[in-house]
C-alpha cells in the first residue's frame, strides 16, 4: 500500500530555457484527468515506460498526494475516461544549484507554455528558495496554471499578457 504524502511544491513560468537544457534527462509525459474539482483530482499519467494513478487533494503550496504505479493495460483502460482533459509535455529533470527542477515544455494546444516546478521537504525550505535567473512569475497559487485546469481550459489568458511584458 502506498503512503499518503504531502507534496510541497512551487511552480513558476519560465522567461527562457536554460542554455544547457538538452544535456539533462527528459521524458515525454501524457497525463489525463478522470475527475477534478476545486480541491481534488484523480489523474493517470504515462511517464516514459512507467504508468501511474494519482489522487491529489488540496491546493497551493502544500497538497496531499497518493500515487500508485499501474500497468500499461490499466493506464490504457483509464486513459479512455480522460478525453478532452489531457496534457502532453516534455519534462526535463534539471539539476539546479540547490534543488532538482522539473521543467515542463507543453505540447500541442498548450504550446508555447513552459513552467518549472520545485519540490521541497518542508514549507520552511520553500521559503528560503532562491529562483534561478531564467524563472519568471511564480504561479503556485494561480489555479489557472494547475495541470488539471490546463487540461480542461487550455492556456490562461494571463499567459499572453505575460509573454508581452
Amino acid at each position: 500500500m502506498n503512503d499518503i504524502e504531502i507534496e510541497i511544491e512551487k511552480k513558476y513560468l519560465l522567461d527562457r530555457l536554460p542554455e544547457d537544457i538538452e544535456s539533462h534527462p527528459k521524458k515525454s509525459i501524457f497525463q489525463g484527468y478522470i475527475t477534478t474539482d476545486s480541491h481534488n483530482e484523480v489523474r493517470v499519467r504515462s511517464k516514459g515506460e512507467d504508468h501511474f494513478l494519482t489522487v491529489k487533494q488540496g491546493s497551493g503550496l502544500s497538497r496531499t498526494e497518493v500515487e500508485i504505479e499501474i500497468s500499461e493495460d490499466q493506464f490504457n483502460a483509464l486513459w479512455k475516461l480522460t478525453a478532452n482533459k489531457r496534457v502532453e509535455k516534455i519534462r526535463y529533470d534539471y539539476q539546479g544549484s540547490s534543488s532538482l527542477i522539473e521543467i515542463d515544455i507543453y505540447r500541442n494546444e498548450l504550446t508555447p507554455l513552459k513552467v518549472a516546478e520545485v519540490e521541497f521537504s518542508s514549507v520552511e525550505d520553500s521559503r528560503h528558495f532562491v529562483a534561478p535567473d531564467f524563472f519568471g512569475h511564480e504561479v503556485t497559487d494561480d489555479k489557472a496554471y494547475k495541470n488539471a485546469s490546463l487540461a480542461i481550459n487550455g492556456i490562461p489568458d494571463s499567459y499572453a499578457q505575460y509573454l508581452h511584458e
